[in-house]
């Protein structure tokens, strides 16, 4: 199946800004977001389709998945 991925801060270094990617049926977001070799403690806000998700949510075919950092400030 075809995911659009977009990476937002941090996750763009040595990476991409947006890539449609293959992926098998069953693929979840944790999935992709160890693929790419992210951090779980770093990931902040998962996005698909416009809404927010869960990183143990199953992909679709066609879907758009946008993964952001944690923020943090002082």
């Amino acid at each position: 199946m075809k995911v659009r991925v977009k990476l937002h801060g941090v996750f763009r270094r040595g990476r991409f800004k947006e890539e449609i990617r293959d992926y098998p049926a069953g693929t979840r977001v944790v999935d992709v977001v160890r693929e790419l070799g992210f951090s779980d403690q770093l990931l902040g806000t998962v996005i698909i389709n416009d809404m927010h998700a869960d990183i143990e949510q199953e992909l679709k075919d066609g879907d758009c998945l946008m993964l952001l950092p944690l923020l943090d400030g002082g």
